[in-house]
């Protein structure tokens, strides 16, 4: 996308729902690959169970390809599949028929799934009082329809966020140093002993130390995300497209997206300075990129420890209006519902 899409013309493929696609793809029936031949309610795993299943090419054979590009993501999937696994234990011994466990183990991955980023990651990223305002009232400017649809501007903006998040380096077990994040954790391969991810390092853990934390959002990103190996981006025909930031920028510049200024006077919001965004001093005095925008207002606002206004009413209209829309979410099923297990007990299962 270096130059104006035509957004009427774009389509995607995966589910906008938070419903976990990516493992599931099209169910036991429409993508048997995925699952065990003999208890076919059960995702197939690696050969010891400690890798995704893959294939002569060390390749991933999941729901989503894209779930295998670094060993943290690909690891994460796998402990995912491995709690759906654990559900369906749970409901067999319950004393659910054969025919009813895949629904009954996708039901609960999905509503913890869903109870943890409303609940647990939300209020954290863009604040208490926002979050409750959101799952109170429901949206203010996001009206996602019965089928539902992701907006361009959580999708090549806002959602980005996270990528002035990532640190360069991660410890990933009590037994390695810290390893930086390329070469040593490229995807689309076996992930060897060494390389296995302690999630209590991750995520915060009751007897645990505490885990490691993000990187604050505060409008740069690491070296090795501005120079992406080749086996990430593929061959470039601009050497500047190995920079995660020029291809963010890129995106929101391609789908005619509107300046972070513009949308804070939208919605209400006192929009930043020249000062706040700091790119006065490099020449530049028009109005800021959405994406650059709102990781300069998260620092700004929060100092770096959440999004801002902008960044913030995006991500939470989003994500709550995407859930309330889908009939088999939890909160259109039972709004009282709560989670049996937490998020490490999950991702330990």
């Amino acid at each position: 996308m270096r130059s104006h899409t035509n957004t009427a013309e774009l389509r995607n493929a995966r589910s906008p729902r938070l419903n976990l696609e990516c493992l599931y793809g099209d169910g036991p029936t429409g993508h048997p690959f995925l699952y065990q031949r003999d208890d076919p309610a059960k995702f197939l795993l690696g050969a010891d169970g400690a890798d995704l299943q893959r294939n002569a090419e060390g390749i991933a054979i999941i729901g989503d390809p894209r779930n295998d590009s670094h060993m943290l993501m690909s690891q994460l999937h796998l402990a995912l599949l491995r709690a759906h696994n654990w559900f369906v234990d749970e409901a067999r011994l319950g004393g659910a028929a054969n025919d009813d466990l895949f629904h009954a183990a996708t039901t609960q991955l999905r509503w913890h799934y869903q109870w943890i980023v409303l609940n647990d990651f939300l209020p954290g990223l863009v604040g208490q009082p926002l979050a409750d305002q959101v799952l109170r009232e429901g949206p203010q400017w996001f009206r996602p329809g019965a089928s539902g649809f992701i907006p361009l501007e959580f999708a090549d903006a806002a959602y980005r966020y996270g990528h002035a998040q990532i640190r360069h380096r991660y410890q990933l077990n009590p037994h390695t140093e810290p390893v930086p994040l390329f070469p040593d954790l490229l995807g689309f391969r076996p992930v060897p002993d060494a390389r296995r991810v302690d999630w209590t390092l991750f995520f915060d853990a009751p007897g645990a130390r505490p885990a490691q934390r993000c990187k604050k959002i505060d409008g740069t990103i690491v070296r090795a995300l501005i120079e992406l190996p080749v086996a990430i981006t593929g061959e470039c025909e601009m050497e500047d497209y190995h920079s995660l930031a020029v291809r963010d920028l890129q995106r929101g510049h391609g789908v005619g997206l509107p300046s972070g200024e513009a949308l804070a006077r939208h919605i209400g919001a006192t929009p930043l300075t020249e000062e706040q965004v700091g790119l006065a001093s490099a020449g530049w005095h028009g109005e800021t990129p959405l994406w650059y925008y709102i990781l300069r207002e998260a620092d700004a606002c929060t100092g770096g420890d959440g999004l801002g206004p902008v960044g913030g009413r995006i991500v939470a209209d989003v994500l709550v209006g995407l859930i309330d829309s889908d009939p088999a979410s939890y909160r259109r099923n039972n709004q009282e519902w709560r989670p049996r297990r937490t998020l490490s007990e999950l991702l330990a299962s």
